[in-house]
């Protein structure tokens, strides 16, 4: 269950308190009644590992400089190999005899 930080607007008591994501947030001060505020808290979150852009995150100096050359190396990252698929009107190969 999740943990949520509460203030109160009248004497700045900070509080936090354990409710489930479907209760009805809290809604008066414990120490003086008065109303308060859920405090939201930034998520320090980062992503990293496969599946990521490589803008993403930033590599060094030495990388920089071949970045042009690379790119035309590798296929782009949404498309699969060069070899055409069979269309529908294509015919079969024949077997070799034995």
């Amino acid at each position: 269950m999740p943990t949520y930080a509460y203030r109160c607007s009248a004497c700045a008591h900070e509080f936090e308190a354990v409710q489930k994501m479907s209760d009805d947030p809290l809604t008066t001060c414990p120490e003086c009644g008065a109303p308060i505020k859920r405090v939201i808290f930034p998520a320090g979150i980062v992503f990293k590992g496969d599946g990521w852009y490589i803008t993403d995150s930033r590599k060094s100096k030495d990388t920089k400089t071949s970045g042009a050359a690379d790119k035309a190396d590798t296929p782009s990252a949404g498309t699969k190999d060069s070899t055409p698929a069979p269309t529908a009107d294509a015919k079969p190969a024949k077997a070799a005899a034995d």
